[in-house]
């Protein structure tokens, strides 16, 4: 966004909230009108590389005293941290794809796929310099009125960077968590204000409920939100349960944890250390309760659960063969697939925007399936996580 124009006017946020001169990141050099007048697609197409870089921003613009530089370390920094966390309780590696855009920014996938301790690991960086339609600039701000009586504004020039990662274990005793924290920037154009924001959050969703590991989980990030701010915890823990709400079944995904989007009521300066304390816990909220279950026995009806067609006897991951414990009846993560695919911001952003198809995808589970009219038995513990799902619970 047009931030470098010093003489502009105070902008009105699309949440009402009004620019400071301190939420400012610093000026920069800013190519968006020749961007968005050549480009067909909001994205172009990527380029394979076989080395990580250094960087995925763009040199000629983006200098080391940018908001862009400092977020990109952030997240580099959290992927290969976070990784070797994984691989560390898993055993095995994660597989690298990386890539770059002629006009700027890339991204590197990390896959952990049919792993010994999870079925799917995905840990993903993008930068990305585009430009997109009205309808996705609605999606990205989540505003439907902020381009209303606008015309023919043409595309929107933007820029955002982000990691993003979920974790599907076999275990059906461990649970799925979900992080993504990002930086989002659109320019000053055809009279839209330039806005930029930060937005992310940490989920988890079991399958079972383990009181103990729900209060390490959101403990964890009570003590990371009361750090930076006292009514951080409060506030985005009610906007979690509220986001991962899946409308059309009354139910949310999981458990919940923290979430916040459209961040910029503060300092940019102020917002990145925050954003950097939560994605730096990611692993020490979650691998406790991973290392905790995974060698958890578990039935069939647990496993149906999470995944069925096992024989009725029980089993744990140091069975042999456990591959073959992949079957393709899976109850709670169908309603993983549900909410990202119908609800999801960012899902939505990116398949609007012309984004890599298997990085936006990287948060399904291997195989997922709708069982008609599945209701767990009355007091069951399945019971009790469909309530916890339908009526959001204080764990701290």
């Amino acid at each position: 966004m047009a931030l470098h124009a010093q003489t502009r006017s105070v902008q009105q946020r699309a949440s009402g909230r009004a620019f400071s001169q301190s939420c400012r990141p610093p000026k920069r050099v800013t190519l968006s009108k020749c961007r968005a007048a050549t480009m067909e697609r909001a994205i172009q197409e990527e380029q394979y590389i076989s080395h990580t870089p250094v960087s995925l921003l763009r040199a000629d613009i983006d200098t080391e005293d940018t908001m862009r530089s400092k977020f990109e370390k952030v997240i580099r920094n959290a992927q290969d941290s976070i990784c070797k966390a994984i691989e560390e309780v898993d055993g095995k590696k994660f597989h690298q794809d990386a890539w770059t855009r002629a006009d700027g920014g890339g991204g590197i996938s990390r896959v952990l796929q049919d792993g010994n301790v999870w079925e799917k690991a995905g840990v993903n960086v993008s930068v990305v310099y585009g430009s997109m339609p009205p309808e996705a600039y609605r999606a990205a701000t989540g505003n439907t009125e902020l381009l209303k009586n606008k015309g023919d504004v043409g595309r929107v020039p933007f820029f955002a960077a982000g990691i993003s990662s979920v974790m599907h274990p076999r275990n059906p005793h461990c649970p799925t968590m979900h992080f993504n924290y990002r930086y989002f920037e659109t320019e000053e154009w055809n009279g839209i204000p330039g806005q930029w924001w930060f937005g992310g959050g940490t989920d988890i969703t079991p399958s079972y409920i383990d009181e103990e590991d729900m209060k390490h989980f959101h403990g964890t990030y009570k003590q990371v939100c009361d750090r930076h701010d006292p009514a951080y915890y409060e506030k985005f823990k009610k906007w979690c349960d509220e986001y991962f709400l899946i409308k059309h079944r009354g139910e949310r995904r999981g458990l919940g944890g923290i979430f916040f989007d459209d961040l910029n009521d503060k300092d940019p300066e102020t917002i990145l250390k925050f954003s950097t304390d939560a994605v730096n816990h990611v692993a020490e909220a979650y691998c406790p309760i991973v290392r905790k279950h995974m060698n958890d026995p578990f039935t069939q009806e647990e496993k149906t659960w999470q995944q069925a067609n096992f024989p009725a006897v029980p089993y744990s991951l140091q069975s042999p063969n456990p591959g073959t414990l992949r079957q393709p009846l899976q109850i709670r993560r169908g309603r993983y697939v549900e909410f990202n695919l119908v609800y999801d911001r960012g899902t939505t952003f990116g398949l609007k925007t012309g984004g890599r198809i298997e990085s936006i995808l990287m948060s399904m589970p291997l195989t997922a399936s709708w069982m008609y009219d599945h209701r767990p038995a009355p007091g069951s513990r399945e019971a009790d996580l469909l309530d916890a799902c339908r009526n959001p619970r204080n764990w701290v």
